[in-house]
């Protein structure tokens, strides 16, 4: 049977966007090969055409999640303070809390990431620093730009290891009213 040119394309970005939904709902490490393939409706055997390991995966994951959330959380490179406190907004709210799959990948694979080769760990870092030099930039300062970012993913990461959903929002509100605290003292200096 032939297939299109574009067929292994399309297939690889299927299980692109297939295995970031399980690694962001479940934890990358608790699916094999064979899991994987088949929530895409292939053999294990074919994943091999596609990525010469599991550990490629995982770093085309991380490079692809991380670069939609730049996007998500940049602007598209149009930022600016009030553009930035909308980011904020969304980023700490309960929709983020309850659908990890749909959201930002540090909260749910920071830890994963940390574990990994110094590869994967060299790609989070170049997007994660793009990030925060575009926050930077909007803010004025390096530190603050790191503060914000830093306790937006640990406010997301403690708010989802909560089960009460007014305790989640008291984390998430609280980290949300003290980064405008933040910012509005950046903004009357």
């Amino acid at each position: 049977m032939r297939y299109s040119a574009n067929h292994k394309m399309e297939t690889r970005e299927k299980l692109l966007a297939s295995s970031a939904v399980s690694a962001k709902t479940s934890g990358f490490s608790t699916v094999g090969v064979d899991g994987l393939m088949k929530a895409i409706g292939l053999s294990g055997g074919a994943f091999y055409s596609h990525f010469s390991s599991k550990d490629e995966l995982f770093q085309a994951i991380v490079e692809r999640e991380l670069a939609h959330s730049l996007d998500r959380l940049s602007g598209n490179g149009v930022m600016d303070s009030a553009k930035l406190e909308r980011c904020l907004k969304q980023y700490l709210s309960m929709n983020h809390v309850e659908h990890p799959e749909a959201g930002c990948a540090l909260p749910v694979l920071g830890a994963e990431i940390a574990r990994s080769d110094v590869q994967v760990r060299e790609a989070a870092q170049t997007w994660i620093c793009r990030l925060h030099d575009g926050w930077a930039k909007v803010l004025g300062s390096d530190s603050l730009a790191w503060a914000i970012l830093s306790q937006c993913v640990g406010a997301l990461v403690v708010a989802r290891m909560l089960v009460t959903p007014e305790v989640q929002r008291d984390v998430l509100k609280s980290s949300h009213e003290e980064i405008s605290r933040r910012l509005a003292e950046r903004q009357s200096d």
